[in-house]
């Protein structure tokens, strides 16, 4: 059998890109772009498409796509045997078709309405033990010229070790995802929450923490409702030296005014009508532990001063007793409100203030952190999804883009109630901007960056724009550079100026 010469060049290539695409699997879209990147260049073509299969509806998904219609082609779905890469995945074989409006097996449906002119098409199966798992699809070619058998060959080589890469990716994300799902189950178990946010703030916030949890000191954590104010407090918690000992929470606006005195500090029998025994409150509980005050800013000034002898002196009496007990307990108090306004209109003691305000703790609102939708709202997805027992595989881009640009007055928490809204909402496998029901609200002050002077309002947004198209495409410069029609040299200098950090 006559075999053509190896070309040096495509040889050199394809152990490049094998090397490229088996370095990382812990990014499953990251590995995926790569694999279509590195097929597109193999092969010159024009736009190109990965599809994965899903076993279960026997359908493929165009899970990444490249061309002037991308972000179009991604929306659609074909079943087994429909078009090219249908009849590819159905068959396990590869197919060149160099004239499609000639074949029969094209499906020119999704073409026509993303507006895009197909001419030629090379489709090749991706094995795993000879069984197809997805499908490599480049249309037409830059130079305009035919796909040889030469292309099908080199493309064939190169899918099967995408399709072991694939592979691998998926099960080290299943086995990440299992870890993770044991993480939050012993957390939940514990009664705390798992932890997820990896933006530049929260990381800043997270080293804070760490500082902090070595002391005993008092700790106030600010910031609006639904940030997550209570996991920082557990997190301060679980970093200290009292992480063996219990984390008591009270919910300070939960409770009346005249339970609250009990609930903190207990009673004795007879203390009032109901004492029918003695009672430990939660200060008692919390003994060689941490206290966390949620909503302190709510607590009323009849208690407000027995709390300052509790932080002073470590000790009180139980309501309707006059025995001191002294307990060893970390105070670690939240609220939402304007703590200073209220010391100011004489709702919150001056002095129980600054005994609180040792060390404060300001978590920044979620429209200020965005970079942390992406890896929450997939959190949530997962946790909804093993609840519900639905298959929603994840969020659509467009969808995703709503998440980003909404925002999110009630914060993590809305974001939250959101994607669970969406998952019983979703009719398909993704989620789309339709299943997200979110109330429309004006946009802040910081979303137009009013309020401030032209120059820095500028600077903000272009730092703000910079950064999510570096997020965008994986913090590669080059790949940004051509997509904001920029010098690669200029957007370097650019990160620098604007201290553009990943």
């Amino acid at each position: 059998m006559f075999m053509s010469p190896v070309d040096p060049q495509k040889f050199e290539t394809l152990i490049e890109l094998n090397a490229l695409i088996n370095s990382d699997y812990s990014e499953p879209k990251t590995l995926l772009t790569r694999i279509i990147e590195s097929a597109t260049r193999l092969t010159d073509g024009e736009a190109s498409s990965l599809l994965l299969a899903n076993p279960e509806n026997e359908r493929l998904y165009f899970e990444i796509a490249l061309g002037s219609k991308a972000q179009d082609v991604q929306k659609f779905s074909l079943k087994k045997g429909e078009g090219i890469a249908g009849w590819v995945f159905q068959n396990n074989r590869s197919l060149v078709v160099n004239d499609v409006s000639n074949d029969p097996r094209y499906f020119g449906d999704i073409g026509k309405k993303v507006g895009f002119a197909t001419q030629r098409i090379l489709a090749v199966p991706m094995r795993v033990r000879d069984e197809c798992v997805g499908v490599i699809e480049i249309i037409n070619k830059n130079s305009g010229n035919p796909f040889t058998e030469d292309d099908r060959h080199w493309l064939e080589i190169f899918a099967n070790q995408a399709a072991l890469a694939v592979q691998n990716s998926r099960s080290f994300e299943r086995a990440r995802n299992e870890i993770t799902n044991l993480q939050d189950q012993i957390a939940t178990d514990r009664g705390y929450h798992t932890f997820v946010g990896g933006s530049r703030a929260i990381r800043e916030k997270l080293e804070l923490v760490e500082r902090v949890a070595r002391t005993d000191s008092s700790v106030l954590i600010l910031g609006e409702s639904g940030v997550g104010k209570e996991l920082f407090a557990e997190q301060i918690h679980l970093q200290s030296k009292r992480s063996d000992r219990p984390l008591v929470r009270v919910n300070c606006a939960a409770l009346p005014e005249s339970l609250l005195e009990s609930e903190l500090f207990g009673h004795v029998k007879g203390a009032f009508t109901d004492a029918s025994s003695d009672r430990r409150g939660r200060f008692e509980l919390a003994d060689g532990g941490t206290i966390f005050l949620d909503e302190i800013g709510e607590l009323p000034l009849t208690i407000q001063a027995k709390m300052l002898r509790v932080i002073q002196q470590r000790t009180f009496e139980k309501l309707g007793s006059s025995e001191p007990i002294t307990v060893d307990v970390r105070i670690v108090a939240a609220t939402n409100r304007d703590i200073d306004q209220a010391v100011e209109q004489g709702t919150f003691r001056n002095d129980l203030y600054y005994r609180l305000n040792v060390l404060p703790l300001h978590i920044p609102p979620l429209r200020q952190r965005q970079e942390d939708i992406p890896d929450l709202a997939t959190f949530f997805l997962k946790r909804v999804r093993r609840e519900t027992n639905k298959n929603v595989r994840g969020f659509t881009d467009s969808a995703m883009e709503v998440l980003l640009s909404y925002t999110w007055p009630g914060n993590v928490r809305e974001l939250e109630n959101a994607v669970e809204r969406a998952v019983v909402i979703c009719a398909g496998d993704m989620i789309s901007p339709g299943d997200l029901i979110l109330q429309t609200a004006e946009p802040t002050s910081d979303d137009h960056y009013a309020e401030r002077p032209l120059r820095e309002a500028v600077t903000l947004f272009k730092r703000h724009f910079i950064e999510s198209a570096l997020r965008s495409h994986k913090w590669n410069q080059t790949e940004t550079s051509k997509v904001l029609g920029i010098q690669r040299t200029y957007l370097s200098r650019l990160i620098k100026e604007l201290n553009i950090v990943k």
